[in-house]
């Protein structure tokens, strides 16, 4: 599991994907998160925008990402 610093709260989902270079463009990452292809907390999710908080866990293909406010 990796940890992503983030220094305020909330984060929206697809730009963690873009900015953690999981994914080339915003746009790309938003058609992967509507496909399903991401879980948050252990869930599918759907909603391109939604807000991450401190805790929260990412899972995208093999890579696992926990938030951490700093």
């Amino acid at each position: 599991m990796r940890i992503i610093e983030i220094t305020k709260e909330p984060v929206e989902l697809y730009k963690i994907l873009k900015f953690e270079g999981l994914v080339a463009t915003g746009g790309e990452a938003k058609l992967l998160i509507g496909d399903g292809q991401v879980i948050v907390n252990g869930e599918i999710e759907t909603r391109r925008r939604r807000k991450m908080l401190n805790g929260d866990i990412i899972e995208f293909r093999a890579d696992t990402l926990q938030l951490q406010l700093v």
